[in-house]
């Protein structure tokens, strides 16, 4: 049985924590302080402990009873690069960094949960405690698998949390199959000649072209993919030409792309690539597209999302099936290609914590953190029961 009194006390020395990483915040596969940190604390509790992993990653073991069933729990390290606007007396030290995603909590719960787990745990078998680099668009799930995670530290069902400030705290959701979408993002080169603006029949108009592409790709989620599917198709930046009187003779037109499926994935390219190539044609222009799929969808393990819900009920009253999957993505998807698990949204709303994720105004809510390491805990227990 798990003590939730017990874990209530770690809640001082890991809001410390979480407090000291959100001060020294660092960028993808640049974690060595928060790795290093890490490291020293798992080791403090006397766990077997790998760095290095995926560039920055950390894992620590730990074994008790005859069991050879294995869980993996995992936490992101990495930080945005954007200005945090908080003046929180332990806001970040470093300019343009700042922990606008809540992995300083991560860190410290999963933290926790060792520290909980190593004094007593009830449970037989081997956790592994993953804590990975690179969440923030730059794959550190699949460097670290690239690196044999999985081999290394097998593991039957892998699960992790992510703080949630659409749902109020002490509320636990999840559900089977999709729960983040894929994230693909676009990169469009319109080129012409440029010209003298005030002779447009001299040169190939590219900020033309560019406003009729942007025009023709609002249409595809709309008319190209079957209304019983979910998508979203965004262009977020258009640049092209300098003064007034010169046609550039180039544009870039950017964008992202997200659904749960490969097979409007695979539409979606399609509808962009052969709007390009008519744009192209009809403008006189040359049109490139860099397309690139970098994180495919979080597709929830049916009976690992049912586990982490029944485990869940026991030490919290707020939970339940989410109504809908987001269309935020996360590179944990990757970990559950490799390996049956589910990826869990812990509430964190409250008066004092309303920002959403990646706001500048955003921090991580420290009252949640004894919730989030029992529910690592009951994951635990309900995957290795001591007999």
């Amino acid at each position: 049985m798990l003590n939730l009194d017990e874990i209530e006390t770690l809640l001082p020395g890991l809001t410390a924590l979480r407090r000291d990483l959100h001060a020294h915040p660092e960028l993808a596969f640049e974690e060595k302080r928060t790795a290093g940190i890490v490291a020293q604390a798992l080791r403090d509790i006397g766990l077997e402990v790998t760095t290095g992993i995926g560039g920055t990653g950390v894992v620590g073991v730990l074994r008790r009873g005859q069991s050879d069933r294995t869980i993996g729990l995992r936490a992101d390290m990495d930080a945005l690069p954007f200005e945090e606007e908080t003046k929180l007396p332990y806001a970040s030290t470093h300019a343009g960094i700042f922990h606008g995603c809540g992995h300083d909590g991560h860190t410290a719960m999963l933290l926790g949960a060792a520290q909980y787990l190593a004094a007593g745990g009830d449970f037989s078998g081997t956790v592994n405690f993953i804590f990975q680099p690179a969440e923030e668009g730059r794959g550190g799930a699949r460097e670290m698998i690239r690196d044999g995670l999985f081999e290394r530290f097998p593991c039957d069902r892998v699960f992790a949390l992510h703080n949630w400030p659409d749902l109020p705290a002490g509320s636990i959701r999840t559900r089977p199959g999709p729960i983040m979408a894929s994230a693909d993002k676009f990169l469009i080169t319109i080129s012409g000649r440029g010209g003298h603006a005030a002779l447009p029949h001299q040169t190939p108009d590219v900020l033309l072209a560019a406003a009729e592409l942007v025009q023709q790709l609002n249409t595809i989620v709309a008319r190209r993919i079957p209304a019983t599917e979910a998508a979203v198709l965004s262009v977020t930046r258009v640049a092209g030409g300098q003064t007034h009187n010169v046609l550039p003779a180039t544009c870039e037109i950017v964008g992202t792309v997200r659904t749960f499926a490969p097979d409007v994935q695979d539409r979606i390219e399609a509808s962009l690539r052969a709007m390009a190539e008519g744009v192209a044609l009809s403008t006189e222009t040359d049109i490139r597209v860099d397309y690139d799929r970098y994180y495919p969808a979080t597709i929830n393990d049916a009976e690992a999302a049912h586990i982490a819900l029944a485990a869940a009920v026991r030490i919290c009253d707020d939970v339940g099936e989410a109504d809908a999957p987001a269309f935020t993505s996360e590179d944990f998807s990757f970990m559950l290609q490799a390996c049956p698990g589910a990826y869990i949204w812990l509430g964190q709303k409250s008066a004092d914590h309303a920002a959403p994720l990646h706001n500048p105004k955003y921090d991580f809510n420290d009252g949640v953190m004894p919730l989030g390491v029992a529910l690592l805990a009951s994951l635990v227990h309900a995957e290795l029961p001591a007999s």
